[in-house]
């Protein structure tokens, strides 16, 4: 709503277009300010707070892209690393086929970290160029 609303919005004006309490909207609109993608905004003799959505799709991808790698991919690294420190008997086939999954799963994670960071922190043009290279 705050994406195609032309004006900021206070927490009232959210609370009535979605039919949803004053808690369930401070929460969510705190929690889409964590994420970078709505930021408040301060009108000249108002006490009210009101709140404007990042319009650029490009800015609004990127914080998704970093919100996203840090509260999952992040955590699911550390378990890896946590996990990649096991040990057991070298050779209990069971023990190898573990070790074998946790060495794939870094590989994985630690790829995919590197593809969300160059993301992240990735121009629009940048993207399209490299895009454009695989079809040209």
């Amino acid at each position: 709503m705050l994406l195609v609303s032309n004006e900021s919005l206070s927490t009232e004006d959210v609370m009535k277009k979605l039919n949803i309490s004053r808690g369930n909207s401070n929460m969510n609109l705190r929690e889409l300010i964590t994420w970078g993608l709505v930021r408040k905004e301060i009108k000249p003799g108002e006490r009210r707070e009101y709140f404007v959505a990042e319009k650029d799709m490009w800015e609004v991808s990127k914080c998704i892209i970093r919100e996203r790698k840090k509260r999952e991919l992040d955590q699911i690294k550390r378990t890896v690393d946590h996990l990649s420190v096991v040990e057991g008997d070298k050779k209990d086939e069971e023990y190898k086929e573990f070790v074998t999954l946790i060495e794939d799963m870094k590989n994985l994670t630690t790829s995919a970290d590197k593809v969300l960071n160059r993301l992240s922190m990735a121009e629009k043009n940048w993207l399209l160029k490299k895009f454009l290279k695989l079809f040209v």
